[in-house]
C-alpha cells in the first residue's frame, strides 16, 4: 500500500481544494500529510531544503519584477493612448473595434504577461466604446478574454518563468520557444475576427466617416507620440533577453524602469499610484510564491515517494506508444483547465509529466509550450474560466454569464488548431531556439 501513497496524494489536494481550501495551503496540508507518512519526521530536512532552493532561485526574482511592470502600466492609464494610436488605422475595417482590442491585448501582453491586468484595463476602456456601436456581445466576450489571455503565450510570460525551473528547462528558451504559437494564435484570432465580420456585418459593424477623422500625416504622429513608447520598452525587455544581453530578471527590471519613465513622459506619474503599484505587486506575489512554496513541497514528497517511478512502470505496463502518452498526457491537461487555475496546473503536472514525456525522446521545450498551449485554454474553460471572472468584474449587467460563455467557443476552437499546428510542426517551437543557440 505505501507504494501507492504518492498516487493518492492528488485526490486528497484536489479534494481539499474543492472544499474551499486554498490552493497553498491544501498542496502544503497534503505535503506534510504525505511526507510524515512516507519518510516520518525526516521530512522536514526535505522541506528546508526545497525551502532554500525555491529562496535561493533568482529566476523567480523576476516575477515581482513584472507584475510591478504590468501594475503601473494599468494604474498609469497608457492604455488609452495604445487604443487610440491603433484604432485610427483599423476603425474602417469591419469589426475594427475587435481587431483593435486584440491588437491592443498583444501589446499589452508583450509589456507585462500578467493575465489580469491586461483583461481588466482593456476591458474597462473597450467594452463601452464597442456597445455603443452596436457589437455582438458575445464577440465582445470572446475578444476581451482571449485577446486578455494572451499573456500566457506571448513574452515575457510569468508563467513561463514559473515553469522554467520546475521543468528544468532554459526560460530564455522557452521565451524563445513561444514566439511564433503566441503570434500564430493572435494572427488567428484576428482573422477570426475579421472573416466573422465581414460575413455577419451586425456583429461588428464598420465605423462611418466623420469629417473631424485624421488626416494620414496626423494618423502617423499619433502612432509616433502614443504607440512608439511602449513599443520601444517592449524592444528593450524582450530584445535584451531574446538578444541573450540580459537573463529575465534582469530584463523585468529594465522594463520596471522603463514603465515608470513611460509615466513620467506621459505625464501620468503620481506617488499615490506608485504606491498601489507596489502594493498590489506584493499582494500578487505573496499569492504566487505561497502557491510555489505548496507545490515544491507537494512535488517534492510526490517524487521522493516515488511517484515518478511508479507512473513510468504503470505506463510500460499500458505499453503506449509517446504519441499515445503524449496524448493522454494533453488530455489530461484539457480536463484539469475545467477545474484548475493555471499554476495549480503548472505545480502540480509539470514536474509529473516533464520527465515522463522526455523520458519517451520528446523535446523539453517543445513539450513545455504544448503544456502552454492547454494552460492557455483553461482561462476560458467552465466553470472555472478564470477569465471570464475577470471580465464580469468589468463588464455591464447587460452582457451576461451567457454571452461570455458563447463567445468562448470559437476562440477555444482556435487554441486547439494551434495545438495541432504545434503537434504537427514542432519546428514552430523549436526552429527559434536552435538559431538562437547557434548564434551565441
Amino acid at each position: 500500500m505505501n507504494a501507492y501513497l504518492p498516487f493518492l496524494m492528488l485526490p486528497v489536494a484536489f479534494g481539499l481544494m474543492f472544499l474551499g481550501v486554498q490552493v497553498a495551503f491544501a498542496m502544503l496540508l497534503t505535503a506534510t500529510g504525505f511526507g510524515l507518512l512516507t519518510f516520518g519526521p525526516a521530512v522536514m530536512h526535505q522541506f528546508v531544503e526545497k525551502i532554500d532552493d525555491l529562496a535561493s532561485n533568482f529566476v523567480f526574482a523576476a516575477i515581482p519584477l513584472f507584475v510591478f511592470m504590468g501594475a503601473v502600466l494599468e494604474k498609469s492609464g497608457i492604455a488609452d493612448r495604445l487604443f487610440e494610436a491603433i484604432h485610427i488605422w483599423t476603425r474602417r475595417l469591419p469589426g475594427g473595434l475587435a481587431i483593435a482590442t486584440v491588437l491592443m491585448c498583444v501589446v499589452f501582453a508583450a509589456s507585462s504577461g500578467v493575465i489580469g491586468a491586461t483583461e481588466s484595463v482593456v476591458g474597462l476602456l473597450t467594452i463601452p466604446i464597442m456597445l455603443r456601436y452596436g457589437y455582438d456581445k458575445r464577440l465582445i466576450s470572446g475578444v476581451i478574454c482571449a485577446g486578455g489571455s494572451l499573456g500566457t503565450i506571448i513574452p515575457p510570460s510569468v508563467v513561463v518563468i514559473v515553469m522554467g525551473p520546475l521543468a528544468n528547462v532554459s526560460v530564455g528558451d522557452l521565451m524563445y520557444g513561444m514566439v511564433f504559437p503566441g503570434l500564430l494564435m493572435a494572427g488567428l484570432y484576428l482573422v477570426y475576427v475579421l472573416a466573422l465580420c465581414i460575413l455577419r456585418p451586425a456583429h461588428g459593424p464598420r465605423i462611418p466617416p466623420d469629417p473631424n477623422d485624421p488626416s494620414f500625416v496626423q494618423k502617423l504622429g499619433i502612432t509616433a507620440r502614443n504607440l512608439l513608447p511602449p513599443l520601444g520598452m517592449i524592444v528593450a525587455v524582450l530584445g535584451s533577453i531574446l538578444g541573450g544581453l540580459a537573463s529575465p530578471t534582469e530584463a523585468a527590471a529594465i522594463g520596471c524602469v522603463c514603465a515608470v519613465l513611460l509615466t513620467v513622459v506621459y505625464r501620468r506619474f503620481s506617488w499615490p499610484g506608485l504606491y498601489d503599484s507596489l502594493l498590489k505587486t506584493a499582494r500578487v506575489t505573496a499569492m504566487i510564491m505561497a502557491v510555489l512554496l505548496g507545490g515544491t513541497l507537494f512535488t517534492g514528497v510526490f517524487i521522493g515517494g516515488g511517484g515518478i517511478n511508479l507512473a513510468s512502470s504503470l505506463i510500460r505496463e499500458m505499453q503506449l506508444t509517446p504519441w499515445q502518452l503524449l496524448g493522454m498526457v494533453l488530455f489530461i491537461l484539457f480536463i484539469a483547465g475545467f477545474f484548475l487555475d493555471w499554476i495549480s496546473i503548472v505545480l502540480i503536472f509539470l514536474p509529473i509529466f516533464t520527465p515522463l514525456v522526455t523520458g519517451v525522446g520528446f523535446d523539453p521545450v517543445w513539450f513545455c509550450i504544448l503544456f502552454l498551449i492547454m494552460i492557455q485554454t483553461s482561462y476560458l474553460t467552465p466553470p472555472l474560466a478564470p477569465a471570464i471572472f475577470y471580465l464580469r468584474a468589468v463588464a455591464p449587467p447587460e452582457i451576461t454569464m451567457r454571452h461570455m460563455y458563447a463567445g468562448m467557443v470559437p476562440f477555444i476552437g482556435l487554441q486547439l488548431v494551434v495545438l495541432s499546428m504545434t503537434l504537427y510542426w514542432p519546428a514552430l517551437v523549436t526552429w527559434l531556439p536552435g538559431v538562437a543557440m547557434a548564434l551565441r
